[in-house]
């Protein structure tokens, strides 16, 4: 099978891909285990092989999850930076696994015939390439959010996605919470009678990322390929490991980060598509200067008969309603407040619930490979997953260009404000 392979995997693979295989290669020695590379592909009813691509933090996460699941195999870990696959490795192994192979070129990991799904942990601005790239190859995705870096990249993923028949479940884990669906339910039961207002938030403390020198890039790592489709530029330690979510390049911000999570929700609870009107206000901290994304952010989206207010602060500890984090539907006859441990209704009938972050996340990925084996629609499908996202994008156009935003649904334009077509898609952004 000949893949589409486009401008984000045309960079050359260069000498740092054979320090990367060593890389691997040492790790499973120290393991005492070897890979299973020749073994035969998994039946509708054995164990499904997957790889892990992208596999520093929450990869490395999956990657354990995964390897702990008697129907699961992990065959391979991919990543451009030969430096974190020890970790990984021992993730798996720890698990009483063998140790998977180690790839840094993602074509030789959608070529492996015995690959069943692919779970995508890389960087924001790779998500899409990457998950196009799977589904043509003829792989199921397990995407984490956000599922875009922009509003322009969904319908491209979306048509993908149907044209190839692929599963694709994204890594909103609240979705899989029968706690968090309860509260829902009871929003759209109307035991809080109507709902105008909904606040969806996070609040904590961030350490300073104060400037740095741009270096050349280390010896471990492939930056042509890290990049991928973002701008070239000089490696700066600041726009890598986990901290490239804060420059535009490569991710959202906070509001992309936990958003894609937090107004998903709020989104679910009121049945809303995409916002009418979106206006966005914020700040960079001075002590975090070398950082381009907002540390305080307030977002509101005009939905109509409902409005759903975001707050972001990344310098206090002093959450609203009593919680670091979470969603709060303010209805007239009671108002639900909820988070990743539970939800509970105030000033009206007494309904609460208790959630589990480690029981939704053991659900979801229990619903993503049930949808591998069964292939129904999984709980978080790419349609839903790139409206929240695509929310977040447009909270931060209307903080970037510093205007209220009126927001075309159909076409996905911002018609008043032609400058914002500059910041809605990949392609006008000729990267």
């Amino acid at each position: 099978m000949v893949l589409k392979v486009d401008d984000f995997l045309r960079r050359e693979i260069n000498r740092r891909q054979f320090l990367g295989r060593s890389a691997c290669q040492a790790a499973s020695v120290a393991a005492g285990v070897v890979s299973l590379a020749t073994s035969a592909p998994a039946g509708p009813n054995e164990r499904l092989h997957v790889a892990v691509l992208g596999v520093r933090n929450r990869g490395r996460e999956l990657a354990g999850l995964l390897a702990a699941r008697p129907d699961v195999e992990v065959r391979v870990l991919c990543d451009v930076d030969a430096g974190v696959f020890p970790a990984a490795v021992a993730a798996v192994v720890e698990q009483g696994r063998p140790a998977p192979q180690c790839e840094r070129d993602v074509r030789r990991v959608l070529e492996h015939p015995q690959i069943d799904a692919v779970f995508i942990a890389t960087p924001d601005h790779s998500h899409v390439p990457l998950a196009k790239l799977a589904c043509q190859a003829g792989k199921d995705v397990y995407l984490e959010s956000p599922a875009t870096w922009c509003v322009g990249e969904g319908p491209e993923l979306v048509n993908v996605v149907r044209q190839t028949r692929r599963i694709v479940q994204c890594g909103v884990q609240e979705r899989s919470s029968q706690a968090l669906q309860a509260a829902l339910a009871v929003v759209r039961g109307g035991q809080l009678g109507k709902v105008h207002l909904v606040r969806a938030w996070t609040v904590h403390r961030r350490k300073p990322i104060p400037p740095k020198p741009d270096t050349p890039p280390p010896v471990d790592l492939d930056y042509a390929a890290w990049l991928g489709s973002a701008p070239p530029r000089p490696f700066n330690a600041n726009r890598y490991h986990f901290n490239w979510r804060w420059y535009w390049d490569y991710g959202g911000g906070e509001l992309a980060f936990w958003g894609s999570h937090w107004l998903d929700l709020a989104r679910l609870g009121l049945e809303l598509s995409w916002p009418r009107r979106i206006a966005a206000a914020g700040s960079v901290l001075p002590a975090s200067t070398s950082t381009e994304t907002p540390d305080a952010l307030t977002v509101q989206f005009d939905c109509g008969a409902a409005t759903v207010l975001w707050e972001h602060r990344l310098s206090s500890n002093h959450g609203v309603e009593g919680r670091s984090a979470g969603v709060a539907f303010y209805g007239e006859r009671g108002v639900l407040i909820l988070d990743r441990g539970g939800w509970k209704v105030y000033d009206g009938e007494p309904l609460h619930g208790t959630a589990s972050v480690k029981e939704m996340e053991a659900a979801h990925l229990e619903n993503f490979l049930e949808c591998v084996r069964s292939r129904a629609i999984p709980v978080a499908p790419v349609a839903d997953a790139v409206i929240s996202a695509g929310w977040c994008h447009l909270g931060n156009l209307s903080y970037r260009l510093r205007r209220e935003l009126r927001f075309d649904a159909e076409r996905l334009t911002c018609p008043d404000t032609p400058e914002a077509a500059a910041l809605l898609s990949r392609s006008s952004q000729d990267v």
